[in-house]
């Protein structure tokens, strides 16, 4: 059984990577309605507070798992230690790998068009057992959301992949849950890109190290600085008061 805390408002898992796939596969096999793991990382943790609609779609997740090391950290300071991280382009690759032996199908929402030729390139070659059953790239329209909901549905894929920003993909996989038809739904952000060979991803030291959010900085300054400036201030902000009230109900 997997323990759940709450860290700064929003319940979290404490699982690990192998954990996790193990239960998306089961989910994927049980026949189940559909379910919807979310990935929380700083960034979503304080755009939560201030987004009812994106907190009540995170806070409805069937699974919800630490993308980052420094939600890690911070659940040991407040005293409900976290498992381990569970990065979205980690699970996304290891749910590839499952699929591949297991023939699970499984359909792409997001990123351009270009990514996703590719990423359906290197899913025929690194994962033939694999069945894309189908893929639609990110830039749409309201007016197009029903037609793309069918086309999920009528794929008949397993798992969900969206690649797309927050507060987006949470949102829509919570409005569209019961038409998706599939067993799983997972929000992986950038992870196409990643995937696809169009983004490097952070040294692995620096993954471990809690500070793959500069190497994106540094990838993207332009993109990126604004929400690293703010919501990293905002994270430290609502840590010190967390621990501050901790420290004040002990005495």
């Amino acid at each position: 059984m997997i323990a759940r805390t709450d860290f700064l408002g929003c319940p979290i898992d404490s699982t690990t990577l192998p954990e996790t796939v193990e239960r998306c596969v089961a989910w994927c096999r049980d026949g189940a309605p559909t379910r919807i793991l979310i990935t929380v990382n700083v960034a979503i943790l304080m755009m939560m507070r201030k987004d009812p609609d994106l907190r009540t779609a995170c806070r409805a997740g069937d699974m919800i798992v630490p993308d980052g090391m420094p939600v890690v950290w911070a659940s040991r300071l407040v005293g409900h230690p976290l498992a381990g991280r569970v990065a979205g382009v980690d699970l996304m690759q290891a749910l590839l790998e499952r699929g591949d032996r297991e023939r699970l199908k499984v359909y792409f929402l997001g990123a351009r068009q270009h990514v996703l030729d590719r990423l359906k390139a290197l899913c025929a070659t690194r994962y033939p057992g694999l069945i894309v059953a189908g893929a639609r790239d990110g830039y749409f329209g309201e007016e197009e959301h029903a037609d793309i909901v069918r086309d999920i549905r009528e794929s008949g894929a397993d798992i969900l992949f969206i690649g797309m920003p927050t507060p987006f993909k949470e949102v829509w996989a919570q409005r569209h849950r019961d038409a998706l038809g599939v067993s799983l739904v997972l929000g992986v952000g950038g992870s196409f890109d990643v995937l696809a060979g169009f983004v490097r991803r952070a040294p692995l030291w620096m993954q471990r190290s809690g500070t793959e959010w500069l190497w994106r900085l540094l990838m993207e300054p332009r993109k990126m600085w604004r929400r690293y400036l703010v919501t990293n201030s905002q994270f430290f902000v609502a840590l010190a008061r967390e621990l501050w009230h901790q420290r004040l109900s002990t005495h």
